[in-house]
Protein backbone atom coordinates (compact mmCIF):
# COMPACT_ATOMS: atom_id res chain seq x y z
CA UNK A 1 0.00 0.00 0.00
CA UNK A 2 1.41 3.33 -0.96
CA UNK A 3 1.37 6.04 1.69
CA UNK A 4 1.54 9.68 0.64
CA UNK A 5 4.80 11.31 1.45
CA UNK A 6 4.99 13.99 4.10
CA UNK A 7 5.34 17.06 1.87
CA UNK A 8 2.55 15.95 -0.48
CA UNK A 9 0.23 15.27 2.47
CA UNK A 10 1.04 18.66 3.92
CA UNK A 11 0.18 20.36 0.64
CA UNK A 12 -3.20 18.63 0.54
CA UNK A 13 -4.12 19.45 4.15
CA UNK A 14 -6.57 22.23 4.99
CA UNK A 15 -4.85 25.52 5.78
CA UNK A 16 -4.58 26.44 9.43
CA UNK A 17 -6.76 29.36 10.50
CA UNK A 18 -4.83 32.31 11.91
CA UNK A 19 -6.83 33.89 14.72
CA UNK A 20 -4.58 36.95 14.73
CA UNK A 21 -4.92 37.92 11.10
CA UNK A 22 -8.13 39.10 9.47
CA UNK A 23 -8.65 40.45 5.96
CA UNK A 24 -11.67 42.47 4.94
CA UNK A 25 -12.84 43.13 1.37
CA UNK A 26 -12.92 46.63 0.03
CA UNK A 27 -15.43 48.76 1.93
CA UNK A 28 -18.05 50.23 -0.37
CA UNK A 29 -18.05 54.04 -0.66
CA UNK A 30 -20.44 55.67 1.75
CA UNK A 31 -21.19 59.23 2.74
CA UNK A 32 -22.87 59.70 6.10
CA UNK A 33 -25.36 62.58 6.42
CA UNK A 34 -23.28 64.20 9.16
CA UNK A 35 -19.99 63.70 7.31
CA UNK A 36 -18.67 61.11 9.76
CA UNK A 37 -17.18 57.78 8.77
CA UNK A 38 -18.25 56.01 11.97
CA UNK A 39 -21.43 55.81 14.02
CA UNK A 40 -20.10 54.07 17.16
CA UNK A 41 -18.34 55.99 19.91
CA UNK A 42 -15.24 53.79 19.57
CA UNK A 43 -15.14 54.22 15.79
CA UNK A 44 -15.27 57.99 16.13
CA UNK A 45 -12.63 57.87 18.89
CA UNK A 46 -10.35 55.99 16.49
CA UNK A 47 -10.73 58.74 13.89
CA UNK A 48 -10.28 61.46 16.50
CA UNK A 49 -6.95 59.94 17.60
CA UNK A 50 -5.53 60.45 14.10
CA UNK A 51 -7.12 63.84 13.52
CA UNK A 52 -5.80 65.15 16.84
CA UNK A 53 -2.18 64.75 15.72
CA UNK A 54 -2.57 65.57 12.03
CA UNK A 55 -0.25 68.36 10.95
CA UNK A 56 -2.19 69.27 7.82
CA UNK A 57 -5.98 69.47 7.77
CA UNK A 58 -5.96 69.68 3.97
CA UNK A 59 -4.39 66.21 3.74
CA UNK A 60 -7.03 64.90 6.13
CA UNK A 61 -9.76 66.32 3.91
CA UNK A 62 -8.25 64.69 0.81
CA UNK A 63 -7.90 61.41 2.68
CA UNK A 64 -11.54 61.53 3.69
CA UNK A 65 -12.47 62.17 0.08
CA UNK A 66 -10.31 59.20 -1.04
CA UNK A 67 -12.07 56.97 1.48
CA UNK A 68 -15.48 58.20 0.38
CA UNK A 69 -14.69 57.43 -3.26
CA UNK A 70 -13.56 53.89 -2.48
CA UNK A 71 -9.81 54.31 -3.11
CA UNK A 72 -8.91 51.92 -0.26
CA UNK A 73 -8.55 48.26 -1.29
CA UNK A 74 -8.95 45.24 1.00
CA UNK A 75 -7.76 45.85 4.58
CA UNK A 76 -5.67 43.38 6.59
CA UNK A 77 -5.55 43.66 10.39
CA UNK A 78 -2.92 42.02 12.58
CA UNK A 79 -1.83 42.88 16.12
CA UNK A 80 -0.46 46.40 16.10
CA UNK A 81 -0.94 46.96 12.36
CA UNK A 82 -3.60 47.85 9.75
CA UNK A 83 -2.46 47.49 6.12
CA UNK A 84 -4.11 48.19 2.75
CA UNK A 85 -3.28 49.35 -0.77
CA UNK A 86 -4.64 52.82 -1.46
CA UNK A 87 -5.09 54.23 -4.96
CA UNK A 88 -3.79 57.72 -5.58
CA UNK A 89 -3.03 59.84 -8.60
CA UNK A 90 -0.64 57.26 -10.07
CA UNK A 91 -1.70 53.98 -11.71
CA UNK A 92 0.05 51.82 -9.11
CA UNK A 93 -1.52 51.87 -5.62
CA UNK A 94 0.55 52.64 -2.55
CA UNK A 95 1.08 50.24 0.32
CA UNK A 96 -0.22 52.07 3.39
CA UNK A 97 -0.32 51.05 7.02
CA UNK A 98 -1.26 52.34 10.46
CA UNK A 99 0.79 51.05 13.38
CA UNK A 100 -0.05 51.17 17.08
CA UNK A 101 1.14 49.56 20.28
CA UNK A 102 -0.49 46.37 21.52
CA UNK A 103 -1.78 45.85 25.04
CA UNK A 104 0.50 43.98 27.41
CA UNK A 105 -0.54 41.06 29.57
CA UNK A 106 -1.41 43.37 32.48
CA UNK A 107 -3.73 45.42 30.26
CA UNK A 108 -5.52 42.34 29.00
CA UNK A 109 -5.88 41.03 32.56
CA UNK A 110 -7.58 44.28 33.56
CA UNK A 111 -9.83 44.09 30.52
CA UNK A 112 -10.86 40.48 31.17
CA UNK A 113 -11.37 41.04 34.90
CA UNK A 114 -13.61 44.05 34.26
CA UNK A 115 -15.50 42.33 31.43
CA UNK A 116 -16.34 39.26 33.51
CA UNK A 117 -17.15 41.24 36.65
CA UNK A 118 -20.55 42.19 35.19
CA UNK A 119 -22.77 39.94 33.07
CA UNK A 120 -24.05 42.97 31.14
CA UNK A 121 -20.50 43.67 29.94
CA UNK A 122 -20.22 40.18 28.48
CA UNK A 123 -23.66 40.54 26.89
CA UNK A 124 -22.64 43.86 25.35
CA UNK A 125 -19.45 42.40 23.88
CA UNK A 126 -21.35 39.46 22.39
CA UNK A 127 -23.72 42.01 20.86
CA UNK A 128 -20.73 43.77 19.24
CA UNK A 129 -20.81 46.71 21.65
CA UNK A 130 -18.04 48.12 23.84
CA UNK A 131 -19.11 49.45 27.27
CA UNK A 132 -17.40 52.70 28.21
CA UNK A 133 -16.28 51.12 31.49
CA UNK A 134 -13.98 48.69 29.67
CA UNK A 135 -12.24 51.51 27.83
CA UNK A 136 -11.81 53.48 31.07
CA UNK A 137 -10.09 50.53 32.73
CA UNK A 138 -7.80 49.35 29.95
CA UNK A 139 -7.24 52.20 27.49
CA UNK A 140 -8.24 50.13 24.49
CA UNK A 141 -8.78 53.11 22.24
CA UNK A 142 -5.78 54.96 20.88
CA UNK A 143 -4.91 58.30 22.40
CA UNK A 144 -3.66 61.20 20.27
CA UNK A 145 -0.25 60.20 18.95
CA UNK A 146 -0.75 56.44 19.36
CA UNK A 147 -1.45 55.86 15.65
CA UNK A 148 1.69 55.92 13.49
CA UNK A 149 1.03 56.18 9.72
CA UNK A 150 3.38 54.92 7.02
CA UNK A 151 3.03 54.86 3.22
CA UNK A 152 5.15 54.12 0.15
CA UNK A 153 4.06 57.37 -1.51
CA UNK A 154 6.57 60.25 -1.76
CA UNK A 155 4.44 62.52 0.44
CA UNK A 156 6.05 63.08 3.86
CA UNK A 157 2.89 64.53 5.46
CA UNK A 158 1.78 63.34 8.90
CA UNK A 159 -0.36 61.61 7.84
CA UNK A 160 -0.40 61.54 4.07
CA UNK A 161 -3.80 61.44 2.37
CA UNK A 162 -3.47 57.70 1.73
CA UNK A 163 -2.88 56.91 5.42
CA UNK A 164 -5.75 59.20 6.36
CA UNK A 165 -8.03 57.37 3.91
CA UNK A 166 -7.05 54.03 5.43
CA UNK A 167 -7.74 55.33 8.93
CA UNK A 168 -11.20 56.55 7.94
CA UNK A 169 -12.09 53.25 6.30
CA UNK A 170 -10.77 51.26 9.27
CA UNK A 171 -13.23 53.17 11.45
CA UNK A 172 -16.05 51.55 9.46
CA UNK A 173 -14.65 48.12 10.26
CA UNK A 174 -14.62 49.00 13.95
CA UNK A 175 -18.24 50.11 13.67
CA UNK A 176 -19.29 46.71 12.42
CA UNK A 177 -17.18 44.63 14.78
CA UNK A 178 -15.31 45.96 17.83
CA UNK A 179 -13.34 42.71 17.98
CA UNK A 180 -11.33 44.22 15.13
CA UNK A 181 -10.14 46.80 17.64
CA UNK A 182 -9.19 44.04 20.07
CA UNK A 183 -7.20 42.35 17.31
CA UNK A 184 -5.40 45.62 16.61
CA UNK A 185 -4.50 45.69 20.29
CA UNK A 186 -3.12 42.16 20.20
CA UNK A 187 -5.74 39.45 20.70
CA UNK A 188 -8.13 37.74 18.30
CA UNK A 189 -11.82 37.12 18.76
CA UNK A 190 -11.71 33.31 19.34
CA UNK A 191 -9.00 33.71 21.98
CA UNK A 192 -10.90 36.45 23.80
CA UNK A 193 -14.26 34.67 23.66
CA UNK A 194 -12.72 31.46 24.99
CA UNK A 195 -11.11 33.31 27.90
CA UNK A 196 -14.29 35.27 28.67
CA UNK A 197 -16.28 32.02 28.65
CA UNK A 198 -13.79 30.32 30.96
CA UNK A 199 -13.69 33.19 33.45
CA UNK A 200 -17.44 33.64 33.42
CA UNK A 201 -17.97 29.93 34.12
CA UNK A 202 -15.44 30.02 36.95
CA UNK A 203 -17.06 33.11 38.44
CA UNK A 204 -20.51 31.54 38.18
CA UNK A 205 -19.30 28.36 39.90
CA UNK A 206 -17.84 30.37 42.80
CA UNK A 207 -21.04 32.38 43.21
CA UNK A 208 -23.19 29.25 43.02
CA UNK A 209 -21.08 27.53 45.69
CA UNK A 210 -21.32 30.55 47.97
CA UNK A 211 -25.08 31.04 47.55
CA UNK A 212 -27.31 29.36 50.14
CA UNK A 213 -29.52 26.59 48.76
CA UNK A 214 -32.99 27.70 47.65
CA UNK A 215 -35.68 26.29 49.96
CA UNK A 216 -38.12 24.09 48.05
CA UNK A 217 -41.28 22.09 48.57
CA UNK A 218 -41.62 18.67 46.88
CA UNK A 219 -44.29 18.64 44.18
CA UNK A 220 -46.13 15.68 45.70
CA UNK A 221 -46.67 17.69 48.90
CA UNK A 222 -47.51 20.91 47.08
CA UNK A 223 -50.39 19.22 45.22
CA UNK A 224 -51.53 17.30 48.28
CA UNK A 225 -54.29 19.82 48.99
CA UNK A 226 -56.30 18.27 46.14
CA UNK A 227 -56.42 15.00 48.09
CA UNK A 228 -57.16 16.61 51.44
CA UNK A 229 -53.57 16.51 52.71
CA UNK A 230 -52.54 19.72 54.50
CA UNK A 231 -49.83 21.85 52.94
CA UNK A 232 -46.58 22.54 54.80
CA UNK A 233 -45.71 26.14 55.67
CA UNK A 234 -44.17 28.22 52.93
CA UNK A 235 -40.38 28.47 52.92
CA UNK A 236 -38.95 31.62 54.52
CA UNK A 237 -38.72 34.74 52.40
CA UNK A 238 -35.46 35.47 50.67
CA UNK A 239 -33.38 38.18 52.39
CA UNK A 240 -33.47 41.70 50.99
CA UNK A 241 -30.23 42.50 49.11
CA UNK A 242 -27.82 44.88 50.83
CA UNK A 243 -28.03 47.39 47.97
CA UNK A 244 -29.96 47.97 44.75
CA UNK A 245 -28.87 46.07 41.68
CA UNK A 246 -26.89 47.78 38.95
CA UNK A 247 -28.72 48.57 35.72
CA UNK A 248 -27.49 47.31 32.35
CA UNK A 249 -25.14 49.38 30.25
CA UNK A 250 -27.02 51.30 27.57
CA UNK A 251 -24.95 51.70 24.39
CA UNK A 252 -24.98 55.14 22.80
CA UNK A 253 -27.01 55.13 19.60
CA UNK A 254 -27.80 58.26 17.57
CA UNK A 255 -31.28 56.89 16.87
CA UNK A 256 -32.03 55.83 20.46
CA UNK A 257 -32.95 57.84 23.58
CA UNK A 258 -30.18 59.53 25.52
CA UNK A 259 -28.14 56.74 27.21
CA UNK A 260 -27.50 58.96 30.25
CA UNK A 261 -31.25 59.43 30.73
CA UNK A 262 -31.87 55.69 30.34
CA UNK A 263 -29.14 54.86 32.82
CA UNK A 264 -30.51 57.41 35.29
CA UNK A 265 -34.06 56.07 35.00
CA UNK A 266 -32.90 52.46 35.37
CA UNK A 267 -30.83 53.34 38.43
CA UNK A 268 -33.79 55.17 39.94
CA UNK A 269 -36.12 52.24 39.28
CA UNK A 270 -33.68 49.83 40.96
CA UNK A 271 -33.29 52.11 44.00
CA UNK A 272 -37.05 52.61 44.38
CA UNK A 273 -37.73 48.87 44.01
CA UNK A 274 -35.09 48.09 46.64
CA UNK A 275 -36.54 50.66 49.07
CA UNK A 276 -40.07 49.35 48.51
CA UNK A 277 -38.92 45.78 49.08
CA UNK A 278 -37.10 46.72 52.28
CA UNK A 279 -39.61 49.16 53.80
CA UNK A 280 -42.91 48.49 52.06
CA UNK A 281 -43.25 52.06 50.81
CA UNK A 282 -42.16 54.08 47.82
CA UNK A 283 -39.82 56.86 49.04
CA UNK A 284 -40.69 59.25 46.22
CA UNK A 285 -44.38 58.55 45.61
CA UNK A 286 -45.49 61.70 47.46
CA UNK A 287 -43.13 64.08 45.63
CA UNK A 288 -44.35 66.58 43.07
CA UNK A 289 -42.77 66.53 39.57
CA UNK A 290 -40.66 69.55 40.54
CA UNK A 291 -39.47 67.95 43.79
CA UNK A 292 -38.66 64.73 41.95
CA UNK A 293 -36.70 66.63 39.30
CA UNK A 294 -34.69 68.33 42.05
CA UNK A 295 -34.08 65.00 43.77
CA UNK A 296 -32.89 63.39 40.53
CA UNK A 297 -30.50 66.25 39.78
CA UNK A 298 -29.20 66.29 43.37
CA UNK A 299 -28.41 62.57 43.19
CA UNK A 300 -26.27 63.08 40.09
CA UNK A 301 -22.66 64.18 40.74
CA UNK A 302 -21.30 67.26 39.05
CA UNK A 303 -23.75 69.99 40.12
CA UNK A 304 -24.24 70.98 36.50
CA UNK A 305 -20.54 71.54 35.89
CA UNK A 306 -19.69 68.59 33.63
CA UNK A 307 -21.06 68.20 30.12
CA UNK A 308 -23.28 65.27 31.14
CA UNK A 309 -24.69 67.00 34.23
CA UNK A 310 -25.29 70.23 32.28
CA UNK A 311 -27.38 68.26 29.81
CA UNK A 312 -29.23 66.58 32.69
CA UNK A 313 -29.99 69.91 34.39
CA UNK A 314 -31.12 71.44 31.10
CA UNK A 315 -33.49 68.57 30.29
CA UNK A 316 -34.94 68.30 33.79
CA UNK A 317 -35.47 72.07 34.03
CA UNK A 318 -37.18 72.13 30.65
CA UNK A 319 -39.46 69.24 31.65
CA UNK A 320 -40.81 71.18 34.68
CA UNK A 321 -40.79 74.62 33.02
CA UNK A 322 -37.95 76.02 35.11
CA UNK A 323 -34.50 77.37 34.26
CA UNK A 324 -31.25 75.48 34.90
CA UNK A 325 -30.32 78.18 37.45
CA UNK A 326 -33.60 77.56 39.30
CA UNK A 327 -32.79 73.87 39.34
CA UNK A 328 -29.19 74.39 40.49
CA UNK A 329 -30.36 76.56 43.42
CA UNK A 330 -33.01 74.00 44.34
CA UNK A 331 -30.41 71.20 44.17
CA UNK A 332 -28.24 73.11 46.66
CA UNK A 333 -31.26 73.33 48.99
CA UNK A 334 -32.05 69.63 48.56
CA UNK A 335 -28.48 68.65 49.35
CA UNK A 336 -28.63 70.93 52.37
CA UNK A 337 -31.77 69.44 53.89
CA UNK A 338 -33.71 67.23 51.50
CA UNK A 339 -37.39 68.02 50.95
CA UNK A 340 -37.38 70.18 54.09
CA UNK A 341 -34.48 72.22 52.72
CA UNK A 342 -36.31 72.76 49.43
CA UNK A 343 -39.38 73.93 51.36
CA UNK A 344 -37.22 76.45 53.26
CA UNK A 345 -35.93 77.80 49.94
CA UNK A 346 -39.33 78.20 48.33
CA UNK A 347 -41.90 78.78 51.10
CA UNK A 348 -41.53 81.78 53.42
CA UNK A 349 -43.76 81.49 56.50
CA UNK A 350 -44.53 83.32 59.74
CA UNK A 351 -42.97 81.45 62.66
CA UNK A 352 -44.44 81.73 66.15
CA UNK A 353 -42.72 83.85 68.77
CA UNK A 354 -40.03 82.12 70.73
CA UNK A 355 -37.02 80.58 68.95
CA UNK A 356 -37.17 83.16 66.16
CA UNK A 357 -37.30 86.12 68.58
CA UNK A 358 -34.43 84.72 70.64
CA UNK A 359 -32.20 84.21 67.59
CA UNK A 360 -31.29 87.89 67.03
CA UNK A 361 -29.89 88.62 70.52
CA UNK A 362 -28.08 85.25 70.44
CA UNK A 363 -26.36 86.23 67.17
CA UNK A 364 -25.43 89.67 68.56
CA UNK A 365 -23.97 88.03 71.66
CA UNK A 366 -21.82 85.84 69.38
CA UNK A 367 -20.40 89.00 67.70
CA UNK A 368 -22.35 88.56 64.48
CA UNK A 369 -23.66 91.77 62.86
CA UNK A 370 -27.29 92.74 63.19
CA UNK A 371 -29.73 90.81 61.00
CA UNK A 372 -32.94 92.19 59.47
CA UNK A 373 -36.04 90.05 60.17
CA UNK A 374 -38.63 89.21 57.52
CA UNK A 375 -41.06 86.41 58.14
CA UNK A 376 -38.81 83.36 58.80
CA UNK A 377 -35.67 85.08 57.38
CA UNK A 378 -32.86 86.88 59.20
CA UNK A 379 -30.75 88.72 56.61
CA UNK A 380 -27.41 90.51 56.70
CA UNK A 381 -25.35 91.96 53.86
CA UNK A 382 -23.98 88.63 52.64
CA UNK A 383 -25.35 86.07 55.13
CA UNK A 384 -28.87 84.90 55.84
CA UNK A 385 -30.59 82.44 58.14
CA UNK A 386 -33.97 80.84 57.48
CA UNK A 387 -35.97 79.01 60.11
CA UNK A 388 -37.54 75.84 58.78
CA UNK A 389 -40.80 74.32 59.91
CA UNK A 390 -38.68 71.47 61.29
CA UNK A 391 -37.13 73.87 63.86
CA UNK A 392 -33.72 73.96 62.13
CA UNK A 393 -31.86 77.04 60.92
CA UNK A 394 -30.64 76.98 57.34
CA UNK A 395 -27.72 79.14 56.17
CA UNK A 396 -27.66 81.15 52.92
CA UNK A 397 -25.09 83.35 51.19
CA UNK A 398 -25.26 86.14 48.59
CA UNK A 399 -22.91 88.69 47.09
CA UNK A 400 -23.04 92.07 48.82
CA UNK A 401 -25.76 94.32 47.45
CA UNK A 402 -27.60 91.50 45.70
CA UNK A 403 -30.66 89.51 46.72
CA UNK A 404 -29.30 86.28 45.19
CA UNK A 405 -29.38 83.87 48.11
CA UNK A 406 -27.96 80.35 47.78
CA UNK A 407 -28.18 77.58 50.39
CA UNK A 408 -24.87 76.92 52.15
CA UNK A 409 -23.70 74.85 55.12
CA UNK A 410 -25.60 72.34 57.24
CA UNK A 411 -28.87 73.06 59.08
CA UNK A 412 -28.61 73.41 62.86
CA UNK A 413 -31.13 73.87 65.72
CA UNK A 414 -28.94 76.75 66.96
CA UNK A 415 -28.71 79.84 64.71
CA UNK A 416 -25.18 80.53 65.91
CA UNK A 417 -24.19 76.96 65.05
CA UNK A 418 -25.68 77.28 61.57
CA UNK A 419 -23.70 80.47 60.85
CA UNK A 420 -20.55 79.02 62.36
CA UNK A 421 -20.80 75.99 60.05
CA UNK A 422 -21.52 78.28 57.11
CA UNK A 423 -18.41 80.37 57.74
CA UNK A 424 -16.24 77.39 58.60
CA UNK A 425 -15.39 78.87 61.99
Amino acid sequence: MNHPRGPRAARGAAPRHDDRRRSFPQVAPRTAPDGRFASSWWGNAWVAALEATALDQARLARGKAYAGRGHVDAITVTPGRVVAYVHGSRPRPYRTEIRMRTLGDDGWERFLDEATARPDHIAALLDKDVPHALEAVTGLLPAPGDLVPDCTCPDDGWPCKHAAALCYQAARLLDEDPFVLFLMRGRGEPELLAELTRRNAARGAVEAAAAPPMPTVPARIAVGAATGVGLPPLPPELPVPDRPGRPPVFPPDPHAPDPLALDLLATEAAARAHAFLATGRDPVAALTPWQDAVRLAAAHPGSGLTASSRALYRDLAYAVDRTPTDLARAVAAWRQGGAAGLSVLEEPWDPPAGPFDRARPALLAADFPAFRPWRNHLSGDTLQLRLGRDGLWYGYESDAGREDWWPRGAPDPDPVGALTDLLGR
